[in-house]
Formats: C-alpha cells, structure tokens, sequence
C-alpha cells in the first residue's frame, strides 16, 4: 500500500477532533491517533509508534508537555516515509526568551524544523475555547475568573480556526513548505475585557479578578493541579505580562483567504449553548 493516509495526533482534543473531521469531508484518509481513541498512541509508548506511522503521507503532531519525544518520533517517521509534518506550537515562540514556559513546544520545533521532512509550524494563541472548556469554565460557571493577567492584551484565536488552517495546510503539499504561521484573532483584549464580554452575552454577573502569579499558582494547587502543572500554567501568564504574544497577524487570512473569527464571534456562539450556566 502507497502512503496515502494522514495521521492526526491528540484526535481527541481541542484541535486534533476538528482537524481529522475537516480532513475526512475533504475525502481525506485520516488516522486518528490518541491514548484513549480507537488508535492508541502515547508519546511516553514509543513502541507502538511504527504502528501507527505505517502507510502515513502527513502527519498533523500536537506535541507532549515535556521536551524531547518529537526528536524520536521525527526519526521514526522519517523512516516510515512520512513525507510531510506539521506541528502545532505557541504563538510568538521565538521571544519567549529565558521564561522557562514553552519549552516541550520549543524542543518540538527544533525536531521538527530541524528534519529532513517537509514541515509547517502553526503557532498559535489562546485559544478562545479555553473559556468554555478547561480551565476556565468552571471558575466563570461559579462567577469569578481570577488570574495573574492585568493590561496586556492577548489575542485570542478560535480553535475552529486554528483546525481550519491545520486542514488546508495538510491537504496543500508543497504550498506551505518551510513556513511559520502566527495564528492569531484579529485584535488583542485583556482578560478583563474578555470576561466582560462573556459576562454580557450571557447575561450572567461574572466578574475577573487579577492575583499575583503566587497567588494563582497556590489556588490551582488547592484545586488539585500538581506543583508543577501549576507552575507551569503562571509562568504562561508571567510571559504574556512580557508582551511577548500580544500582537496579531494576518497569517489566517494568509492561508485561508478569510480574516479570523472574533472572539465575540466565539461568545455568542458559547452564551447560546449555555456554556457558563451550571
């Protein structure tokens, strides 16, 4: 059998269950790979990795919380034939600098970057959906979103349009080859002008709150995060008070023809499901 199929890992999460779903309605033949889906992978189980490299053309790569594995899987895919990667990362990787956050998706990018292979890096913001899925949804649901986040702005992007740009990409070879794409909304809001929007569409009293990073680190740990799952979620905020992610792009439009949903866009569709109702 000729390569021919696209893997696509993390299927079952924000990113990897859109972009499988889109490469299917383009008649794509996907793998979908996960450690709890129908076609079990676990970047810490690299022997059941040949497994699922077998007869794959592309492969769309959301990498582990921790650096290093990407090197290996990069080998082990250039060996299976795999022609064509492409990762998922944070957006404005290059000025993180010293800050000790991102650095499973900055490992991720050298392998990739660095192989032989054809590859594109999205790197994207926020996403939007972190309102209304994990860790945000709960803490709004209750009335009160605090976090270590004051007059920066962020912006955040619709995960519908981080899928839609990994789809296109992936069904493109050769267009994109070699490129990195900043994947952001159109404008930056603080986190304070975000739940306030929230709080209007859905017409609940939500309010935001700013603690210090010490503060928010000791309140995840009370809600049974780990230390350093914990650590590691301040330290994104202690970056973004950098400045270092607060500007946008054009490179959704670059690809797809189209400006980037808003986030408002995002809200009204999240205050209609009734999203932070408990």
């Amino acid at each position: 059998m000729s390569n021919d199929v696209t893997l696509v890992l993390g299927a079952t999460g924000n990113t990897g269950r859109r972009v499988a779903a889109r490469l299917r309605l383009r008649g794509t033949a996907v793998r979908a790979a996960s450690r709890s889906g129908q076609t079990p992978f676990d970047w810490f189980h690299p022997a059941g990795w040949d497994q699922v490299l077998r007869d794959v053309a592309a492969a769309y790569v959301v990498p582990p919380p921790v650096p290093g594995p990407v090197h290996d899987f990069v080998a082990r895919a250039e060996a299976a034939g795999v022609r064509r990667l492409v990762l998922l990362s944070g957006h404005g990787a290059d000025d993180w600098g010293d800050s000790p956050f991102g650095l499973d998706m900055r490992s991720a990018e050298d392998a990739v970057r660095g192989s032989a292979l054809e590859w594109t890096v999205l790197r994207a913001s926020n996403f939007a959906q972190n309102f209304d899925g994990h860790p945000f949804r709960v803490p709004l649901a209750a009335g009160e979103l605090a976090l270590p986040a004051g007059a920066v702005p962020e912006p955040f992007i619709d995960v519908e349009d981080v899928a839609d740009v990994a789809a296109a990409v992936l069904s493109e070879p050769g267009r994109h080859a070699g490129r990195v794409y900043e994947l952001t909304g159109p404008r930056g809001l603080t986190w304070a002008e975000a739940v306030e929007l929230i709080s209007r569409a859905s017409g609940l009293p939500i309010v935001y709150r700013r603690v210090s990073p010490a503060e928010y680190t000791a309140m995840l740990v009370e809600e049974g995060w780990s230390e350093d799952e914990a650590q590691h979620l301040t330290e994104m905020f202690v970056l973004l008070e950098r400045g270092a992610t607060a500007w946008t792009t054009d490179d959704v439009a670059t690809v797809l023809g189209r400006a980037p949903r808003t986030f408002e866009d995002f809200v009204l569709r999240a205050a209609a499901a009734e999203a932070w109702r408990c």
